[in-house]
């Protein structure tokens, strides 16, 4: 009994008190699985009633769940815990984050074990310009661009080695970008075909579809036209069309037409980016809004939309100014905005609603606007700080400033803007067709990703639904928010065998208390983890563990519906 007991509390310091070794389990009996969690409430990613009982796990799959008869080589007490689907980032920017940290800690941590990335950019294709002017623009985190086409981004991560699954769309504006440059310029039939083609290159190399920016430039320069022959070429591939609109506020209702408009003609289920009613005066317009997508589904079109928990957005400085100012990309507009000229005449137009582009300085307003990416350190000092607090330091106007901040960083600037509201943020909760993303990096509370300052929702979008809506609010059932985190996301993005507690899955498994679960991270403080998540396995490998990253970095590429078939 003593040499059991002192095995124990090695076990329990190399583990964790849930991880239990055979000989504790009750025997030495040869394992017949590598983990077994057990006696957790079981929420299988249906959206039914949850279980009490068992999951196992043999290699990268799960092969029982329900009542487990043999022993696991690892075992996993999960007594008033929930047990479920790894979570699915429908909209991650974890594209360069995962370079800096592959433990991909601010989402590992809320239980997500597949980022979605590729919201208008993409990480290919690439052509030797596109690398020059991306190198040369990077801002905290720098690192050689050693890939060319997205199949050879996926390569590059999974050599590497990541915590968490990835995926990604190919961007619109990176295939625009990478045949017309960043003009505001229509392509020609040539150069449309040309398009097309790497389009189904990106589908063949595993793209899950096509996804666009529509109010930032040079996406926004992009017509219906344009996007749904891109949407056709990948439509033939299995893809589907996913959109940042073209509007999220004054014209939101006209977005949500071209978005379906689109999905029409090409004949490819679509989803809306970060679905909100931005600026005060569009509030009211949710209900229009939900009614236009839920007749489009009626009409058998598959329409769906994700959104993050919060009622700020962040960006750039960018989309506080006409993109006409910004056409020839970053270099050029900082350029203008030198000329005292332009200058006036961006001004004057930050001052108004935007007539054709999305003016979200005017939706918020300065003093709405918090600071959070710098790249320039002379100018770090201010993160954190509004737009009307930094004019008044320099005794100019906010909209002098942003332009200032804007050459001076030799950047578009992170900034937060305030624009949503809370009721409409628990109506959009409540739509089954609902799933979520954070639209933000995945994070660590140390080393580079300190330089600069967060959104909450890097890390705490996923935590904050489960604690404030679910459990506090009782916005939706439990078992409804697991499944929007997991099967429905799968499931819109044609995912065999993922998103799901089933036998033959693979053993992507989150184990988390429902009583504790809760965000942290605040506008003023944001680099600060989620709490309530325990264990998280990723393809069968425990890549969190008592609430701790292992270091394990079982990641892989999940490739689309077209991967090898779309040449």
């Amino acid at each position: 009994m003593m040499a059991r007991g002192r095995y124990f509390g090695m076990a329990a310091a190399l583990f964790g008190a849930s991880f239990l070794s055979p000989v504790q389990a009750g025997g030495a009996a040869p394992a017949a699985y590598d983990v077994v969690i057990r006696g957790g409430t079981i929420y299988d990613g249906s959206g039914g009633a949850p279980l009490v009982g068992d999951v196992a796990i043999r290699g990268d799959r799960i092969v029982a769940v329900g009542t487990v008869e043999g022993r696991g080589a690892r075992e996993v007490r999960a007594d008033g815990m929930a047990v479920a689907p790894g979570f699915i980032n429908m909209l991650s920017w974890a594209t360069e984050s995962l370079i800096a940290d592959p433990r991909s800690q601010s989402d590992i941590r809320q239980g997500v074990t597949l980022e979605v990335m590729g919201e208008g950019w993409s990480m290919g294709p690439l052509n030797a310009t596109m690398k020059a002017q991306e190198t040369e623009r990077q801002g905290d985190i720098r690192f050689p661009i050693e890939w060319t086409t997205l199949g050879d981004y996926f390569a590059y991560l999974e050599k590497r080695g990541i915590a968490p699954n990835v995926a990604s769309f190919v961007g619109a504006a990176t295939v625009r970008v990478h045949e017309l440059g960043e003009g505001d310029v229509d392509p020609t039939p040539e150069q449309l075909d040309r398009m097309q083609a790497l389009v189904r290159q990106a589908m063949d190399e595993g793209a899950l579809g096509v996804g666009s920016s529509l109010i930032y430039a040079p996406g926004s320069y992009a017509e219906t036209d344009e996007l749904v022959a891109l949407m056709q070429a990948a439509a033939a591939c299995g893809g589907m069309y996913i959109s940042h609109m073209r509007s999220e506020g004054d014209r939101v209702e006209e977005a949500v037409d071209e978005l379906i408009e689109i999905a029409r003609r090409s004949g490819a289920a679509a989803e809306i980016y970060h679905l909100k009613m931005g600026g005060r005066a569009n509030w009211d317009k949710l209900a229009p809004v939900v009614a236009k997508i839920e007749a489009a589904r009626a009409a058998g079109l598959r329409i769906t939309a994700d959104m993050y928990t919060y009622t700020a957005g962040a960006t750039g400085l960018d989309a506080a100014m006409p993109t006409w100012v910004q056409v020839g990309g970053l270099e050029a507009w900082i350029e203008r905005l030198r000329d005292p000229q332009v200058r006036a005449r961006v001004a004057a137009e930050m001052r108004a609603p935007g007539d054709d582009w999305e003016n979200l300085y005017f939706g918020a307003g300065a003093d709405k606007m918090i600071l959070t990416g710098f790249k320039n350190p002379a100018l770090k000092p201010l993160t954190g700080k509004t737009l009307a607090e930094v004019a008044a330091m320099r005794g100019t106007s906010p909209e002098d400033t942003a332009m200032d901040l804007v050459v001076e960083d030799g950047s578009r600037v992170g900034t937060v803007y305030f624009l949503m509201s809370e009721d409409n943020v628990r109506q959009q909760i409540r739509l089954p067709w609902m799933s979520f993303g954070s639209d933000a990096a995945s994070q660590s509370t140390e080393g580079v990703f300190l330089k600069s300052g967060a959104h909450p929702r890097t890390y705490g979008n996923f935590a904050r639904l489960l604690g404030r809506y679910v459990r506090d609010e009782k916005l939706i059932p439990l078992e409804q928010a697991v499944y929007r985190l997991t099967t429905l996301p799968a499931t819109n993005l044609g995912l065999k065998e993922r998103g799901a507690l089933r036998r033959g899955y693979y053993a992507d498994v989150v184990v988390f208390d429902p009583k504790t679960v809760a965000d942290r991270a605040t506008f003023e403080a944001p680099h600060q983890y989620a709490v309530g998540v325990r264990d998280v396995f990723v393809n069968g490998v425990a890549a969190l563990q008592g609430g701790e990253p292992t270091g394990a970095t079982p990641g892989r590429a999940l490739r689309g519906a077209g991967f090898g078939t779309c040449r």
